[in-house]
């Protein structure tokens, strides 16, 4: 139970969209539409979270040079549509879509944040691991990022933003609690593969368990806004969900088609469960002793060299 003296939680959405593939103009009118039911609401949202190529669709392979923008360009598009139907109503956006940059194309994620006088581009984040395996080709079409940043967010504070398979991978999640993220925002295009007990696709439940588990060993925030629809026969899971930092899942979006799902975060939270559980402090003191081990593969050369 929270405190009377606790600040006001901060209102998130998460846009479950389910795009026509490759249409962005058409993506982005049926935005309108969706921004404008949010701007509507008596508390209307501070933050507004859409998935992964979220305008686009996923599966573009080869159309994805056609489909790419830069981040301004892509930025002042979400910019004016949010203007158009909430004129000045301070709000922050994150979605994900497919950038080009100086002749290089990536899978990337925007954060925006509008208020009466501006908006900004707080961060874009590229994605760093590209699959390229099963049904996936992305590695083909596009360049990965190379670095994992944290940046402050009016709203939620220190922040991480991270793309679908990044957050497999454990050690990315876990540079972005050590660099001090509070919060992470996972925008994703999942198909569906697998079934497990009563019905569940097994990618949903691996998902789930993943998310939660990253939420519980760092005491952070996790927001993922999942694709859905079908592309090419390949079903996308949604899924969207928000975590509290102990586990709790706040709110979460049926697998298979549009929606929207709000929740509210008391970011005082994330204090009270890495005092219940403090693994992320643990890491931090035992990292340097971890990094220093001789028999990590970038180490072992190095002492080889020297003949030790």
């Amino acid at each position: 139970m929270q405190s009377d003296s606790q600040a006001a939680p901060a209102r998130i959405a998460l846009v479950q969209s389910k795009p026509r593939k490759g249409a962005f103009s058409d993506n982005l009118a049926a935005l309108r539409a969706v921004f404008g039911q949010l701007a509507a609401l008596d508390a209307a949202p501070q933050l507004i979270v859409l998935p992964e190529a979220a305008l686009t669709g996923y599966f573009l392979e080869g159309a994805v040079y056609e489909s790419a923008r830069s981040a301004e360009r892509f930025g002042h598009e979400l910019s004016s549509l949010w203007r158009d139907v909430a004129g000045l109503r301070p709000v922050e956006i994150v979605a994900g879509f497919y950038e080009v940059d100086n002749g290089s194309y990536y899978n990337s994620a925007i954060w925006l944040a509008l208020d009466e006088r501006e908006t900004r581009i707080l961060h874009v984040h590229r994605k760093l691991f590209l699959p390229t395996y099963g049904v996936f080709d992305e590695e083909r079409f596009l360049s990965r990022g190379n670095r994992v940043q944290v940046f402050e967010s009016p709203l939620l504070g220190r922040t991480a933003l991270l793309i679908c398979e990044d957050v497999w991978h454990s050690m990315v999640p876990t540079i972005a609690a050590l660099k001090g993220a509070r919060s992470i925002v996972v925008p994703s295009a999942a198909p569906g593969r697998g079934i497990e007990g009563e019905g569940e696709l097994l990618s949903v439940t691996r998902w789930r368990e993943l998310l939660r588990g990253i939420a519980m060993e760092h005491g952070c925030f996790i927001l993922y806004a999942g694709l859905a629809g079908f592309e090419g026969g390949k079903g996308m899971t949604g899924s969207s969900c928000a975590i509290a930092p102990d586990g709790t899942t706040l709110v979460r979006a049926e697998a298979d088609d549009a929606c929207i799902v709000r929740a509210e975060l008391f970011l005082d939270d994330v204090e009270i469960a890495r005092a219940n559980l403090p693994l992320l402090g643990d890491l931090r003191a035992v990292l340097p002793d971890l990094l220093a081990d001789e028999e990590l593969p970038w180490l072992r050369g190095r002492s080889d060299a020297s003949g030790c």
